[in-house]
């Protein structure tokens, strides 16, 4: 975890493997509880630590998973956004599946980051490692990420609603909306941009 590789890039970021020196800044913002309104709850240093090893191990594993993200013009490290293969102790009822997520700090919220980022990860999904579908959910109440997630063409899929396996069923944050985009469609959608 010392030496910065670079997975992709964007416009305006890096997409990178994990350093050590980014422990510090993302167990800060884990520890945010505005960052972290929408989850069960804010994470300690040990469980922001834990989260990165197994963000590694995936990437090892995988090929992919959830990567920092850095501003290529200042090295700021922003949070992370990635792919990820779920593996909840309960499997969720449209597994087998790949989902996009991203958590980034509050300081650059509203700037386009998250969808710039998902972008280059929906390019490799789709077109590297030959996905036919990319998953995305989160609670009803997020809707600054489900924003982003139409943005990059995802679609909800109301049918698809679920109780997360991992929480009490009457948990505050059970209830998740589940969101999608199959490759026929992201294709359909690139060729419209394109024109």
């Amino acid at each position: 975890m010392t030496r910065k590789v670079i997975l992709m890039e964007t416009e305006r970021l890096y997409l990178r493997t994990w350093l050590e020196t980014d422990l510090d800044p993302f167990a800060h913002m884990c520890a945010d509880p505005v960052v972290m309104r929408y989850f069960p709850d804010v994470l300690t240093r040990e469980k922001t630590a834990q989260l990165v090893s197994r963000c590694i191990e995936k990437q090892e594993k995988d090929g992919f998973s959830m990567a920092p993200v850095e501003v290529k013009a200042t090295g700021e490290f922003l949070g992370f956004v990635g792919l990820n293969t779920p593996t909840y102790a309960a499997p969720l009822p449209f597994e087998p599946c790949v989902e996009i997520g991203w958590r980034l700090k509050q300081s650059c919220w509203g700037k386009g980051y998250a969808s710039e980022a998902a972008g280059a990860w929906l390019r490799f999904g789709f077109e590297t490692i030959g996905l036919e579908e990319i998953v995305a959910f989160t609670i009803p109440a997020n809707e600054p990420s489900q924003k982003v997630m139409a943005r990059i063409g995802m679609r909800r899929d109301p049918d698809g609603d679920f109780l997360h396996p991992s929480l009490p069923q009457d948990h505050p944050v059970a209830t998740h909306v589940l969101y999608r985009l199959r490759k026929r469609d992201w294709i359909a959608l690139r060729g419209n941009t394109a024109r």
